[in-house]
């Protein structure tokens, strides 16, 4: 116990020192002589443990600040020596003018510089894993950066700096300029310099020298290249080169920004692109003359109108002038189809009046070769041309665009509206497609021409025009029994009734349900025949309904033979035992007959109008030498002035003259005397005296037209704002002025002051009162 007690508390003595003692400054004299060696590429007979261990032992000894500072000298002095042994030399020489050898030198700049940036981050990531230790102890806790960071920073501030940051510049605009101007550059020398300026972050806010030094003197370059670039492709190319260089121009600066610049200069080099060499430029060269958007829609150079589309979108004012010129075209080449339709009729209205002196001469002239309804139908299959011809390329050079196609129909229904004729040319072509075995075409090639014509007839604001020519000729086809078929005319109402509904075909449906009826009706006066004694003449009738059919109410007036007079009431008192309370009107204007005709070298049966055939029959007991003079004709018949003269002139002057005039001419006067033709010959039995025909209308039928629509119209308009106000009851003028112009618009474009001047008539018969206001209108029930 004594003994334990004398031993006392055990005392801890400080660990014994292995090794030799730290010396601060032979451990940096030994690491910086290895980091030169490293510098100088001999790292591979150095220790990395043993260069580890250095940098530990300082920062582990408190001397990471010495070791930080030494470091960054020996980067620095390394940096300064490689810029002066690779990047001094290599400066461009000035004063050489040729590309070529500017190319080269400014490629061995470049080449150097990448050079000295792949030796200088070699050894930094070398010097990175030596000094790891002092990365993470030292440069947190001394809010430093990192070697990496710093090695950068030092790059930045030892080789990139005037003048070599200078010389690298230019040396990479002289390469973009070379390659602008057709030369061939080392791409990869340029991008391998752009890399390392984008490499370098001139501050915290990551600008790099890129975007701080390269990018605005190249962007500026670029400026003044294009800008001179433009006046000269302007000059010297014409419309399809101009459009081939830009496009070139485009592709080439996209090519350079991705392959050896930066993406991010993509941008505003187009943006370049666009301000100096379309903005600026592209209306000029759409209107060059020889060359132009005209040109190449006449040349039909589809890649090059694709060429032009693709640039001007590129451009906000682009499309706009692109559709400028599209309707200016469209505008132009309509005048043209117009001026020439409407020439035709002058030289009708000519022909006329030459033949009207040559009568007078007694030298009759041949007829205008443009007569009838050619005029017509050559003015909408040249619409229809040029629609097809603008509709392709909508389709394949301007990638079915919307806003192109909006302003292609308005450019179509401006100049298809301007001419007067159109309703009336649509209603012709139609009419001149439906006809029987028309130009041998087939039912199928005949609907497919139907459909384009659907196209031009929705551009027609006078719907109503339309639909009244149509009916006319309608009637004619159904009357004289001249349609293709009745599936071909009920397709085309069919497809008028999609484009302007029931109301619009409601009519020309009830004129197909009359000749329904009339064929059935007659099945049953012939089978009624069969059971008495029938008429010496054969009778077809067809009964039209009035409100129907675009007929006069009133009949023509016309004495029938007594054998035609007693047929034509064996008809009608059988139809009215059928139907009481009904009256039938003979329109004999509309009719036509079969008579066999005997000549003195043989018999030809003639197809006549009812009228020719009236005529006719009082030449039938007279003798060869004998005639009636024109008042002795019209006193037997009592047919008007007008349809005698059209029916006589087709007797006596036209190609079948089965009546002789005296005197002969073209043209026949009341005082002229006819006598029967005994020597007229044919080589046909069956002769066909045409005078009812589809033409276009002279200038006097034109304005008794245009007064039946427009009174039409003002029924129309009357019967639109009573309808409206009866369902409102109370509106002011202009919601009252707009809401029939929209529902008046399907048919026609009502005029403010015609709508205005209808209110106050019916305000005069009291549907309407003007209220106290004086700006609204009341409904009186």
């Amino acid at each position: 116990m004594a003994t334990a007690s004398r031993r006392g508390k055990p005392k801890i003595k400080p660990p014994k020192k292995h090794g030799p003692d730290f010396s601060i400054d032979r451990t940096w004299s030994e690491l910086s002589k290895n980091i030169r060696e490293i510098q100088n590429h001999n790292a591979q007979n150095l220790s990395f443990e043993e260069n580890h261990r250095f940098a530990y032992n300082m920062v582990l000894n408190r001397q990471g600040e010495m070791l930080y500072k030494g470091v960054n000298t020996l980067v620095a002095e390394n940096l300064d020596k490689l810029a002066e042994e690779q990047m001094v030399p290599v400066f461009p020489a000035g004063g050489i003018n040729d590309p070529m050898q500017q190319s080269q030198e400014g490629e061995l700049l470049l080449k150097a510089l990448r050079g000295v940036w792949d030796d200088h981050i070699s050894n930094m990531v070398k010097l990175g894993q030596i000094l790891k230790y002092m990365d993470r102890v030292y440069t947190k806790s001394a809010n430093v950066p990192e070697i990496q960071v710093k090695g950068l920073e030092l790059f930045l501030k030892h080789i990139i700096r005037p003048p070599i940051k200078d010389h690298l510049v230019t040396a990479i605009l002289n390469q973009v300029r070379l390659e602008r101007d057709g030369f061939v550059i080392n791409r990869s020398a340029v991008k391998g310099c752009v890399d390392v300026f984008l490499s370098l972050h001139v501050d915290n806010s990551g600008v790099t020298v890129y975007k701080r030094d390269l990018e605005p003197a190249f962007l500026r370059e670029s400026e003044g290249f294009y800008k001179a670039e433009g006046e000269k492709l302007l000059s010297s190319c014409d419309a399809p080169e101009f459009l081939r260089r830009v496009e070139a121009r485009f592709d080439s600066e996209d090519s350079r920004t991705h392959h050896y610049l930066a993406s991010q200069t993509s941008a505003p080099i187009e943006r370049i692109l666009k301000d100096n060499l379309l903005s600026p430029h592209i209306s000029t060269v759409i209107a060059f003359p020889n060359s132009g958007f005209d040109v190449m829609v006449d040349t039909n150079k589809m890649e090059d109108l694709f060429r032009l589309y693709t640039l001007v979108i590129k451009v906000a004012t682009g499309l706009s002038c692109l559709k400028r010129a599209l309707k200016a075209s469209v505008a132009r080449r309509g005048k043209e189809i117009n001026d020439i339709s409407l020439g035709a009729g002058t030289a009708d209205q000519d022909v006329e009046e030459d033949a009207q002196s040559s009568k007078q001469k007694g030298k009759p002239k041949a007829r205008a070769p443009n007569a009838g309804a050619q005029p017509a139908t050559k003015w909408v299959q040249d619409v229809l041309d040029l629609k097809d011809r603008f509709d392709l390329i909508w389709k394949k050079a301007f990638r079915s665009d919307r806003e192109v196609e909006t302003a292609l129909n308005e450019a179509f229904e401006s100049f298809i509206n301007t001419n007067d004729k159109a309703p009336e040319f649509i209603s012709l072509f139609i009419d001149d497609h439906l006809k029987r075995g028309l130009k041998g075409k087939t039912d199928t090639e005949v609907d497919m021409v139907l459909d384009k014509t659907i196209t031009v007839f929705r551009f027609l604001t006078e719907k109503d025009v339309f639909e009244r020519y149509y009916k006319g000729h309608l009637a004619k086809r159904l009357l004289l029994g001249r349609s293709v078929s009745d599936d071909a005319e009920r397709g085309m109402l069919a497809k008028l009734k999609v484009e302007c509904g029931y109301q619009f075909t409601q009519k020309l449906e009830g004129m197909f349900h009359d000749m329904k009826l009339s064929a059935d009706t007659m099945d049953a006066y012939r089978t009624h025949l069969a059971k008495t004694t029938a008429p010496d003449i054969d009778l077809s009738v067809i009964v039209m309904t009035s409100t129907f059919w675009p007929m006069s109410h009133s009949a023509s007036p016309c004495t029938f033979p007594v054998e035609l007079g007693k047929t034509c009431k064996s008809f009608e008192q059988f139809y009215l035992s059928r139907h009481s309370g009904r009256r039938l009107t003979w329109q004999p204007s509309l009719g036509n007959a079969d008579v066999r005709v005997r000549f003195k070298s043989r018999t030809h049966d003639l197809n006549v109008s009812t009228f020719a055939l009236v005529i006719l029959l009082l030449f039938e007991d007279l003798d060869e030498s004998e005639f009636l003079s024109y008042s002795e004709i019209k006193d037997a018949t009592s047919i008007d002035d007008n349809e005698l003269k059209r029916h006589l002139q087709s007797l006596s002057c036209a190609k079948f003259k089965v009546l002789k005039k005296h005197p002969p001419s073209r043209d026949v006067d009341t005082d002229d005397a006819f006598s029967f033709n005994q020597d007229f010959s044919a080589p046909m039995q069956k002769i066909k005296i045409s005078t009812i025909s589809s033409k276009v209308e002279s200038n006097e039928e034109r304005k008794e037209t245009r007064d039946r629509i427009d009174e039409e119209r003002r029924h129309q308009m009357e019967a639109c704002i009573v309808r409206i106000m009866k369902d409102r009851k109370h509106m002011t003028h202009n919601n009252l002025i707009n809401e029939v112009t929209r529902q008046l618009a399907p048919r026609f474009q009502p005029e403010p002051l015609a709508i205005k001047k209808r209110i106050e008539g019916l305000i005069e018969r009291e549907y309407l009162e003007r209220c106290e206001d004086r700006k609204s209108y009341n409904y009186l029930a």
